[in-house]
C-alpha cells in the first residue's frame, strides 16, 4: 500500500483555521466558481438533489440553491468551521429552502448510491491522494445520467514558488497536481461518459514572497504534504527562497501561476459498461430485467 500523499488531518486543520478570513482572500476561487456556475446550463432538467463537494464558506451552495430553488442542496466540507460560515452565507429567506450542511470526507461520502443528480465541486479534488478512487465515489452517488462538474489545479500551479523553494530547500513545499490528461484518464477509469475538459492559466502578482505566503495561509492552502518538514522554515531558507523567487519578478510584481482545469462529465446510464477491476462491467437493476412467464 502506497504512503498517503497528503496529511488529511493537516488539510482539515488548515481549512478550519482559514474559515473566518477565507472570503476576503478568495478572489481567484470566486472567479473559477463563477465559470463553473455558468456551465450549469448543460443540465437542462430540474434536479432533486445537488451535492456541493468541498463547499468551503458556501457561496456556490447558495448559488446552486438559487438556481434550483426546489432542489435539496447538500453543502459538504471536511472542515466544520467552513460549514458554520456556509450556514451564515446561506442567508435567510422565508419559505425558501436552504443548503443543508454535511461534515464529511469526499473520499467516503455518507450518501446512498444513485441518490444525487448533480455533483458540483470547486477546487477541492486537488487535496485528495487517489483521484480515480474519489471520482469513482462521486460516480457511485450519482444517478444514471447525472452531471459531474468540477475544477482542480494542474501541475503548473505555483511553479514559480516550487522552483524558488527547490533552490533553497530539499523538502517539498508545493503539492504535485494532476495534469489534464491524468484527470481525463481518471474520469474514464471511473466510468464517466462524454467528458469535456478545459485548462487555463491565471497569473496573479504579489509584492514579495511574504505577501503570497500570507494569502495562501488565509486560503488554507498551506503545505499539507505527508512528507513535508514538520518544523518551521528557518529564516535563512526562507530568505534564500525569496531571493530565488525574485528572479521571476516582472513589472507587476512576483508572478504566481494557477493552472486551472475544469471538467464536465456524465454518469453512465443504467446498463452501460464501466471500467471496474480492469474489466468492463454492466449493472442492471433486477426489476428492469423482463421475465417471460409460461
Amino acid at each position: 500500500m502506497n504512503d498517503p500523499l497528503f496529511d488529511a488531518r493537516q488539510v482539515r486543520r488548515a481549512f478550519s483555521r482559514a474559515a473566518d478570513g477565507y472570503e476576503q482572500a478568495a478572489a481567484l476561487q470566486r472567479e473559477i466558481e463563477a465559470r463553473l456556475l455558468d456551465s450549469l446550463t448543460f443540465h437542462t432538467s430540474t434536479p432533486s438533489v445537488v451535492l456541493d463537494a468541498g463547499c468551503g464558506p458556501g457561496r456556490a451552495s447558495a448559488a446552486l440553491q438559487r438556481h434550483w430553488p426546489k432542489a435539496g442542496v447538500l453543502a459538504l466540507d471536511l472542515a466544520l468551521p467552513m460549514l458554520r460560515q456556509a450556514r451564515r452565507n446561506a442567508g435567510w429567506r422565508p419559505f425558501a429552502r436552504r443548503p443543508q450542511p454535511l461534515c464529511a470526507d469526499v473520499r467516503a461520502l455518507p450518501l446512498a448510491g444513485a441518490s444525487v443528480d448533480v455533483v458540483f465541486s470547486n477546487l477541492c479534488l486537488q487535496w485528495v491522494d487517489d483521484l480515480p478512487a474519489v471520482l469513482a465515489e462521486l460516480r457511485r452517488v450519482l444517478r444514471p445520467g447525472g452531471l459531474l462538474l468540477f475544477s482542480t489545479f494542474g501541475p503548473d500551479t505555483l511553479q514559480e514558488l516550487r522552483d524558488a523553494f527547490a533552490r533553497a530547500d530539499a523538502a517539498p513545499h508545493v503539492s504535485p497536481f494532476a495534469a489534464i490528461a491524468q484527470v481525463g484518464d481518471a474520469l474514464m477509469h471511473a466510468g464517466f461518459r462524454d467528458p469535456v475538459l478545459d485548462r487555463d492559466d491565471i497569473v496573479a502578482h504579489y509584492r514579495d514572497l511574504p505577501a503570497l505566503m500570507r494569502e495562501l495561509r488565509a486560503l488554507g492552502a498551506t503545505n499539507a504534504l505527508a512528507a513535508r518538514r514538520h518544523t518551521l522554515t528557518g529564516k535563512a531558507r526562507f530568505a534564500a527562497a525569496a531571493c530565488a523567487y525574485d528572479a521571476w519578478r516582472e513589472d507587476a510584481g512576483l508572478p504566481a501561476t494557477w493552472e486551472v482545469i475544469t471538467a464536465l462529465a456524465w454518469a453512465p446510464q443504467e446498463g452501460q459498461p464501466i471500467r471496474a477491476g480492469g474489466m468492463d462491467v454492466a449493472r442492471i437493476s433486477a426489476g428492469n430485467i423482463p421475465v417471460r412467464r409460461r
